[in-house]
């Protein structure tokens, strides 16, 4: 993999692109069949406790947290995937980087798409959430939540390996990481 040509900024641009539509168009979708099949604010259990719909529409952030201010979260899901979009075009040439940002910029689309154009109206619609692990979180999420999270949790072990946007990594991380496994 260290032989590998950083990628031009088309294909970087092209791989975000391509993956944010495809967890956008997922999302959206999982959301309609949730909204047209499941009952509203009563569970329907998949498998026993371990999975269980719960159809609800959250005003709020993370454990419906800051409902009295859904513009606010309008504003940041806006201002990280203008922030994506800017990296992919001018920085990232990594593969790695451009998978994760395109799977991460889809999930901020998603719960974009619904504070926009959901009720009760622009900027402030509620985020659909229906699926709800209680033996994991106690919280209700959606498909977008989950892609998210594993891809904050996915740019954190890229900069933890000291892999940059561009694909080089930094001697010292790399080093530090190389020095451990003897």
């Amino acid at each position: 993999m260290a032989g590998r040509a950083p990628l031009r900024a088309a294909a970087a641009g092209i791989i975000i692109a391509i993956l944010a539509l495809v967890v956008l168009a997922a999302d959206q979708f999982a959301k309609h069949l949730a909204l047209t099949n499941l009952p509203y604010e009563q569970p329907v259990h998949v498998i026993g406790d371990f999975l269980i719909f719960y159809l609800i529409k959250n005003a709020g952030a993370a454990f419906s947290l800051g409902s009295g201010v859904t513009w606010v979260f309008t504003l940041a899901l806006s201002a990280v995937a203008v922030a994506i979009v800017w990296l992919g075009i001018t920085r990232v040439r990594s593969r790695g980087w451009a998978i994760v940002l395109g799977l991460l910029l889809g999930g901020v689309l998603g719960n974009l798409t619904d504070r926009v154009l959901r009720e009760p109206g622009f900027g402030v619609g509620h985020v659909v959430d229906f699926i709800s692990t209680p033996w994991m979180m106690p919280a209700i999420y959606n498909v977008a939540d989950m892609f998210i999270t594993t891809m904050m949790v996915c740019v954190a072990l890229l900069v933890l390996f000291g892999v940059r946007l561009d694909g080089t990594r930094d001697r010292r991380k790399a080093s530090a990481s190389s020095g451990a496994e003897d």
